[in-house]
């Protein structure tokens, strides 16, 4: 990864060939040291406008950018601002998936600068650049641009349909009320929980990654994803539910609680993620069982709900599991790709 340029070195404008003409408006590397508050501040207001239920510290966007897989920091990220003020941001890395390496790539424009061609000119520019990532990767797999995007952001959306994207999957996030009552479900004989120490952060990690990897679109994991993993403001490992069978790791729940998030959002969440079971100990009750026990953990600390997210066709039942558990679709999620 290289490094960003440093606050003392403000980064040049960067030429686009369809920038709209916005007088003030100008296009430039990203300089985090300084741009990480500008960069929240944007993801924040947006989050609000779109109704989508996120809210980043600095802090979060430092460790997000500092902590990327296959991704440069000085090439990967574009600002776009207006007299200073950040008001458009785009960002893209390398990710595998069943064989084919998907610049995954993410992008906000300020609502009070929406409709005027800054997001159609970044959307470009992430072509491009991915084009430039796709000439010097060292595999020999195709090359496609991927983005997410929620369902009911239409601008969005339509920008993407008119750039040439198309759907490919959709996915779900989903919600729990933890007053409900919940399910009674125990581990099998022979399995027990027992609490996670950072001696063992590999091997749930590890087990986690082969879990995974017969999901549809399973991403191949680098070990900048676990360091970003486990270096992640407010992890928390004590809320994590691992099941053991003697010292082999059979399926885990990694829940996380975001302080910040809930205050600035007005929510008392938590999040289960990465709830996964290696394939041997599958239709065994596992998964259910440490969900249930996950539950009930958040409702004794006073949690209000619990969210997850699934892919809509993941082919181990999960979708049907967490409905059976008490969770109910809240927003859907869509998959863009392109090919290069």
């Amino acid at each position: 990864m290289t490094s960003a340029t440093t606050s003392t070195n403000r980064p040049l404008p960067i030429e686009l060939p369809d920038a709209p003409r916005i007088p003030g408006l100008r296009f430039r590397r990203v300089d985090l040291a300084a741009d990480a508050p500008g960069i929240a501040a944007l993801i924040n207001d947006s989050s609000v406008i779109d109704g989508v239920e996120l809210a980043l510290s600095p802090e979060d966007v430092r460790h997000d950018l500092e902590h990327q897989a296959n991704f440069d920091l000085a090439r990967d990220v574009l600002i776009a601002e207006i007299d200073g003020r950040i008001v458009g941001e785009a960002e893209q890395n390398v990710v595998v998936r069943d064989g084919v390496a998907v610049h995954q790539w993410n992008g906000w424009v300020h609502p009070d600068v929406r409709g005027r061609g800054i997001g159609r000119a970044l959307t470009r520019w992430v072509e491009r650049r991915a084009r430039e990532a796709a000439v010097e990767w060292p595999e020999p797999q195709p090359h496609e641009l991927g983005a997410w995007v929620d369902s009911e952001i239409d601008p969005a959306l339509a920008l993407l349909e008119s750039e040439g994207y198309h759907r490919v999957r959709y996915g779900f996030m989903m919600l729990r009320p933890l007053p409900d009552p919940i399910l009674e479900a125990a581990l099998p004989d022979g399995l027990r929980v027992r609490p996670v120490i950072e001696a063992d952060h590999r091997r749930i990690w590890d087990a986690d990654c082969e879990a995974f990897r017969d999901h549809h679109d399973s991403a191949t994991r680098t070990e900048e994803d676990f360091e970003r993993w486990f270096t992640m403001p407010n992890l928390d490992t004590s809320l994590w539910r691992v099941a053991w069978d003697g010292d082999e790791v059979v399926g885990s729940v990694m829940t996380f609680i975001w302080p910040d998030e809930n205050e600035k959002l007005g929510l008392n969440r938590a999040w289960l993620e990465h709830i996964s079971v290696r394939r041997a100990w599958r239709k065994r009750g596992v998964a259910k069982a440490l969900i249930a026990d996950t539950l009930r953990m958040l409702r004794e600390m006073g949690m209000a709900d619990a969210a997850l997210g699934v892919d809509a066709k993941n082919p181990t039942g999960a979708l049907q599991l967490y409905e059976s558990l008490g969770f109910r679709q809240h927003k859907t999620g869509l998959s863009f790709r392109k090919a290069i």
